[in-house]
């Protein structure tokens, strides 16, 4: 048995992907919140942080869904937010997709947010409340033929109307569902090189920072009449061109 927090009054998030560049800020700020989280990822190490519980192991397993739920409960005895951060994007051209792309991408985004959530929300209606937060992709609104993406459509896109559906079905009974549509953000994954030409893809002229996206999560967390909704944090991407 793990040792459980003597007080369960203090909020518990989990946060998917949590190891790097979105989930890692995340984190950050949730604890500097005084949240305690559950920090899950294919790789992650240990915290020096008692009101961190690292799980490590790859969300497309409902296994590591059952484990990161279970024993966030038996440690912190309570689960209030769900931020699903984790994803797989892979940009190609539509008829070379392989198998493995398709499964990879669908294995992240579809049975990774199917398995978090479905375990997550269990628990948020024991207590009456919760937040569930999926981020999602700019691209649903706004094809853009310089980015050939139709498994990140396909599956983002899906996420975004599971987000209108779970809030609706949830509404009554405490549960907000959400969701953040970024632009490009300027992670690790996108080389300084590679900033300019990234950045003119958005109206506003340059890509997001992580602490935007970030930023849009905190007020949707704090946003307790807001639920169903898709907040588009993409440099004016979704408007128009």
């Amino acid at each position: 048995m793990k040792e459980t927090s003597v007080s369960n009054d203090r909020k518990v998030a989990v946060i998917t992907g949590a190891s790097q560049g979105i989930g890692a800020a995340l984190l950050k700020a949730f604890r500097v919140r005084d949240y305690r989280v559950v920090a899950i990822a294919r790789s992650i190490g240990r915290f020096n942080d008692t009101d961190i519980l690292a799980i490590p192991g790859d969300i497309a397993d409902r296994k590591t869904a059952e484990r990161s739920i279970a024993e966030g409960v038996e440690r912190f005895g309570r689960i209030d937010t769900l931020i699903n951060n984790a994803g797989r994007f892979i940009a190609k051209p539509f008829t070379q997709y392989s198998g493995a792309d398709y499964a990879a991408v669908f294995g992240v985004n579809m049975a990774g947010f199917f398995h978090m959530t479905q375990l997550a929300i269990a628990e948020m209606e024991k207590q009456g409340s919760g937040h569930v937060v999926q981020i999602t992709t700019s691209l649903i609104d706004h094809a853009n033929s310089l980015v050939p993406s139709v498994l990140a459509s396909l599956t983002k896109g899906g996420l975004d109307a599971a987000t209108r559906s779970l809030a609706i079905e949830y509404a009554k009974r405490g549960i907000r569902v959400n969701a953040v549509a970024p632009g490009i953000i300027k992670t690790p994954m996108h080389p300084a090189a590679t900033h300019q030409a990234l950045g003119a893809l958005h109206p506003i002229g340059r890509m997001g920072e992580i602490a935007d996206i970030v930023d849009a999560i905190l007020y949707l967390e704090t946003a307790t009449f807001v639920t169903g909704e898709t907040l588009h944090v993409d440099g004016g991407q979704s408007a128009g061109h």
